[in-house]
């Protein structure tokens, strides 16, 4: 019976990467939607995705303290939060869901983030956005000096705090990815029940800032950067700072870690994320702990849908325009990369979750995906044709602006090219306008198709 749980709402690429890592690890996992966890699910109450089966009957009894304590054979003991946007992922949840979460924890579960799944569980101060975080953990999220110090991504050293059961045993330092990771803004207290299990170490062999590799940038250029400019590329400001953090939370615990261990061909991250899923969970991971590498567009297509087919084509010929324009490029066979500004975090999001439905068994007559998908099929394929169009268009005016952008014309088209992003792809930090839609259309349709462990 499965006992880890993965909340699938805004997560999008990033919960790709956790659902197929535990599925390549064969351990059995259920996904949930915000509003299965506000109505229930992690006390007991079955859901469309997971009737729980002898998950029935929910916290039947109290500890001491009158917390409602979990039944470890019966309810699920690990809850993940991918990475992903955790404002977005605060406001589906609603403060039932948050508080569902803040239950489920105090009584015995685990919580298990990731990226913006771990920003989501620390404590926000004061104000209008003083809801939007679990309070899990009482450290913050600290601010950027220079936007430059959030654009960073590739792998990381981490030297490991080895007397804590929860690191990878026998193992002082490790390379783990991070993808544009934000920082832990730890509190003046130091009894505060916070235990740092990583801190980061220097950067791998294939670590960029923005749109920048800094393995091909010599190192007196990047010291004549910093000394004729003011230029601060090189990012010495993590050395030392905490990366992956654990506590207790009444009677559960939390780890919250930036980099992500879940990243498919990273052999010591993974490892490392089988043993967090043994130790957090209760269940051994039958596979190996290193997760196959992920050539994205590339899985068997097992459901041939006209509509996803379709888009998945004007997807792959948009991005081939921003290659051919020296705008997007792959990093890996997964990540997409792009000329900072880009909106290359939509493209690559809506790309997967069309490959992802792509390779999933097609869904059966009656089903609620099916039913989804014949309600909502017609309108995902014109906005996915209006979609790969502007986004064309968009990468084309991108590159032309790189041209008039000291011409008299410069102030006109500026203005129409952001009109042109907003209307595609929203506001950031959130994923809006047409891309937002696909996305939404996309979550609920693999939602419904992946339900709980193939």
């Amino acid at each position: 019976m499965a006992r880890v749980f993965v909340l699938w709402d805004e997560s999008h690429l990033w919960g790709v990467l956790v659902l197929r890592a535990l599925r390549a690890l064969g351990l059995p996992h259920v996904i949930l939607r915000a509003h299965d966890i506000a109505e229930g699910a992690l006390a007991g109450k079955p859901t469309a995705f997971a009737p729980f089966g002898g998950f029935m009957g929910g916290c039947d009894h109290t500890d001491p303290s009158g917390t409602p304590a979990l039944l470890p054979d019966l309810l699920p003991a690990l809850l993940i939060v991918p990475g992903g946007w955790a404002r977005g992922r605060a406001l589906r949840l609603g403060p039932a869901g948050m508080q569902a979460i803040r239950d489920f924890v105090a009584a015995g579960g685990s919580y298990l983030g990731f990226c913006g799944g771990a920003g989501l569980a620390l404590t926000s101060p004061g104000g209008p956005r003083a809801g939007d975080s679990l309070g899990l953990c009482p450290w913050g999220r600290m601010g950027f000096a220079g936007r430059l110090q959030h654009f960073l991504s590739g792998h990381v050293r981490l030297g490991l705090d080895t007397a804590q059961p929860l690191s990878l045993p026998n193992t002082r330092e490790l390379l783990a990815p991070v993808w544009w990771p934000a920082q832990f803004a730890p509190t003046k207290n130091e009894h505060d029940g916070v235990t740092v299990l990583a801190r980061y170490a220097g950067l791998g062999e294939d670590f960029w800032v923005a749109d920048l590799n800094l393995a091909l940038l010599p190192e007196e250029t990047l010291s004549d950067w910093e000394n004729l400019y003011g230029l601060q590329i090189r990012p010495d400001f993590l050395a030392g700072r905490p990366a992956v953090i654990s506590g207790m939370y009444g009677q559960g615990r939390y780890v919250l870690s930036y980099p992500h261990l879940e990243t498919p061909d990273s052999a010591q991250a993974n490892a490392w994320f089988a043993h967090l899923l043994h130790e957090l969970s209760g269940v051994d991971c039958p596979a190996k702990a290193a997760i196959a590498p992920w050539h994205i567009g590339l899985d068997p297509c097992l459901w041939p849908d006209p509509a996803l087919l379709t888009a998945k084509a004007a997807l792959e010929r948009a991005i081939a325009v921003g290659e051919s324009h020296l705008l997007l490029f792959w990093r890996n066979p997964w990540l997409l990369g792009w000329r900072r500004g880009l909106p290359g975090p939509g493209i690559n999001s809506v790309y997967a979750l069309v490959c992802e439905a792509l390779s999933a068994p097609a869904p059966a007559q009656g089903s609620p995906a099916h039913a989804y998908w014949a309600e909502h099929g017609a309108e995902f394929a014109r906005l996915a044709e209006l979609f790969c169009s502007g986004l064309s268009g968009l990468l084309l005016a991108e590159r032309l602006d790189m041209t008039v952008r000291t011409t008299e014309a410069e102030q006109a088209f500026t203005y129409s090219l952001r009109e042109t992003r907003r209307a595609l792809f929203g506001t950031a930090p959130a994923l809006g306008g047409v891309c937002g839609e696909l996305l939404g259309m996309l979550e609920e349709l693999c939602g419904g198709l992946w339900g709980g462990y193939r």
